[in-house]
């Protein structure tokens, strides 16, 4: 504590998983907590689901969550809390800190909602008008709350902030600024504590250790988990598993047979379709893949076979459908920052790799969410759709332009944007395997045709030569066309309306800026040699492709039209003749 917020320090500005034993999620941004606890429990739940046995519950906890007056203001506890409420979380438990200040002060101008009857109004039990600071009213209300055999609980908690501080508490200056030295020592004053700075007197020490009940508890669980391996050791294998976040040992093969398969059928197919299909694949595969939608499953494509939609029934336990399946695929309804936290909440707690689908252009409303996946290294896979001017119609309120770009600006968050069947199944098989980050797959609208290759090994690497210029009878290639996604096709027939100039050029299929990033200097190399002049094609924004030193790019920095596709494209120069005219607008520049 001497080096709270201190360079290195174990004690942070803001918890950190990973950084300080005992903190289980990142949190600051108000609202997610309480919206990962969400996630853990709807983990719990599902986990004891799928491998309780009579006599033998080794899954069996409760989830606790903290929050204060700015959590339940920020629009995210609405999305995430009545989620809880729909599901029956009767295991999570919300303690409310109710001080009625924030950062601007007393929050009674632009705070009046009536929380309890809010939560009432979820599916909630609620424990009102507890006494914060009485621990035996807390530990009453916690018991009581343990109680619910069908509901989540919110215990609201009376408190004051700064209580003791003479002139600080109750007001917003106990909440963001240090007491300072005089302050401090009329606290110490007022609360009658004689000790030193960080001395803790040996009976309080003695109240809050637990290391030796919490190794006794551990001991009883390992006990008991014994027991369970010996009566039923196939589902205990399983369960150890998938909480260690390992994959099946034949996933490996699972991959190369769906990435073979793809290849050989070549389907000519939207790249949301071609997600489908090696979906169909990998949940299969692999149970733990726990997927949904925020109300756009049919356009999505998120469901499979294997993920029958999750439900509840008025008890609360989930339900089995004709089959016996359990359900897999959850139906956030529009709630796209509530499905992405919840995500890394399902994530921290283990035993399931969450991914749920939206369009490209709401990632914008998850994109906090998303810049937490990465920041814990969860693996937490987003499924974006209609990912460009390419959806037509709807026009630039849901045309993607800058989202491409600005996710892969995102640390430690790999962004794909697969061209066909093979490379979006290369993509999901990536995704799954990278067991210390989040993944975010942009997907077309639109068909796709199939790029023939003679090679598959590459793809994995982020970028590598598709096609050279011998493909079209040209010996030596005079310039590189870099595309993604649905521009591949274009630069492919760029290719071949050149060839008939005598310029020869190599078509580079780059579907995973940031995994290529990733790659050696002498593989970069390889797939971009020297010397010749780079183009870039890419319906979205030009900025983030100069760092691979192109000569142009066939972009688009402005927003969208309502027109079908089609005629956006011509419209926006995204035809393999403009491609073809800059590839040689560039050459004659060199």
């Amino acid at each position: 504590m001497k080096n709270f917020r201190k360079l290195h320090s174990k004690t942070a500005g803001h918890p950190e998983v990973g950084i300080t034993p005992g903190v289980e999620t990142t949190t600051g941004p108000l609202g997610q907590g309480i919206t990962n606890a969400v996630g853990m429990a709807l983990a719990e739940k599902l986990l004891a689901t799928e491998f309780n046995q009579p006599g033998h519950h080794i899954v069996d906890h409760h989830t606790y969550v903290f929050m204060g007056d700015g959590c339940l203001m920020e629009g995210i506890s609405h999305e995430a809390c009545a989620l809880a409420g729909a599901w029956k979380l009767n295991k999570l438990i919300a303690l409310y800190d109710d001080n009625g200040i924030s950062i601007d002060g007393q929050v009674a101008p632009w705070f009046i909602d009536n929380t309890p009857q809010r939560f009432a109004a979820y599916g909630w039990n609620v424990i009102d008008a507890v006494d914060g600071h009485d621990a035996v009213a807390v530990s009453k209300a916690i018991a009581d709350a343990k109680n619910s055999a069908d509901k989540p609980t919110l215990i609201v908690c009376k408190t004051s902030i700064g209580k003791g501080s003479p002139n600080r508490a109750n007001t917003s200056k106990a909440h963001g600024e240090p007491l300072g030295a005089e302050e401090i020592k009329l606290t110490r004053e007022a609360l009658g504590w004689t000790h030193e700075p960080f001395v803790i007197p040996k009976d309080v020490y003695a109240n809050w250790d637990a290391k030796q009940s919490g190794a006794a508890r551990e001991a009883e669980w390992n006990k008991a988990f014994a027991a369970y391996k010996a009566a039923h050791p196939a589902l205990a294998k399983e369960f150890v598993r998938r909480m260690k976040g390992e994959l099946p040992k034949n996933f490996a093969q699972t991959a190369v047979d769906a990435v073979i398969a793809a290849h050989t059928k070549a389907e000519t197919v939207a790249s949301r379709k071609a997600s489908q299909l090696a979906l169909e694949a990998f949940t299969a595969a692999l149970p733990e893949m726990l997927g949904g939608s925020a109300d756009l499953t049919g356009s999505n494509l998120t469901n499979t076979s294997s993920t029958p939609a999750l439900r509840m029934n008025l008890a609360g336990d989930v339900v089995k459908n004709d089959k016996g399946q359990l359900g897999r695929h959850i139906n956030y309804g529009v709630r796209e920052f509530g499905m992405a936290a919840i995500m890394n909440g399902v994530a921290l707690h283990g035993g399931y790799i969450p991914y749920g689908g939206t369009f490209l252009t709401f990632s914008d409303y998850s994109r906090n969410a998303i810049r937490m996946a990465a920041l814990m290294k969860q693996r937490v896979i987003h499924v974006f759709t209609h990912d460009s001017i390419g959806l037509g119609e709807d026009g630039p309120t849901h045309q993607s332009i800058e989202h491409a770009a600005s996710l892969r600006l995102i640390p430690g968050l790999d962004v794909w944007r697969p061209a066909d069947t093979t490379e979006t199944t290369v993509a999901w098989a990536v995704a799954l395997e990278n067991k210390d980050r989040p993944t975010a797959l942009l997907l077309s609208r639109q068909n796709l045709p199939y790029a023939p290759k003679s090679d598959l090994g590459e793809i994995s690497r982020g970028a590598y030569v598709l096609a050279e210029s011998s493909r079209v009878g040209i010996a030596k290639a005079k310039a590189v066309i870099i595309a993604t996604g649905s521009e591949v096709q274009l630069a492919l027939k760029a290719q071949e309306l050149l060839a008939e100039k005598k310029i020869g050029v190599r078509v580079v299929s780059m579907p995973s800026t940031t995994t290529f990033d990733r790659q050696t200097s002498s593989y970069k190399s390889e797939v971009l040699p020297a010397g010749l002049p780079r183009v870039a094609v890419e319906m979205g924004s030009t900025d983030g492709w100069w760092k691979y030193g192109v000569a142009a790019v066939v972009g688009i920095d402005t927003y969208g039209e309502s027109a079908p596709a089609p005629v956006l494209f011509k419209h926006f120069g995204f035809t393999a003749e403009n491609v073809a005219e800059t590839v040689q607008a560039a050459l004659q520049r060199k």
